[in-house]
């Protein structure tokens, strides 16, 4: 018996942490995805992306479709 209740508490940790993983993962991933799209847009708007923001090649700012 105390091996099966040993079992349990395991299984109840595991599914903690990966809930806890997942929870602390998705809105990293959700942001590094969300700069890959404005970075790409950027590119094939022919500007350069440089801190945070879209730049054509002669300065000007490029408003990219969100």
């Amino acid at each position: 018996m105390k091996e099966a209740a040993g079992e349990a508490n395991m299984t109840v940790v595991t599914i903690i942490l990966i809930a806890a993983i997942v929870a602390i993962a998705t809105p990293i991933i959700t942001s590094m995805m969300s700069s890959t799209k404005n970075k790409s847009e950027c590119y094939n708007a022919g500007g350069i992306w440089t801190n945070n923001h879209c730049e054509g090649p002669d300065g000007s700012t490029i408003n990219l479709k969100s």
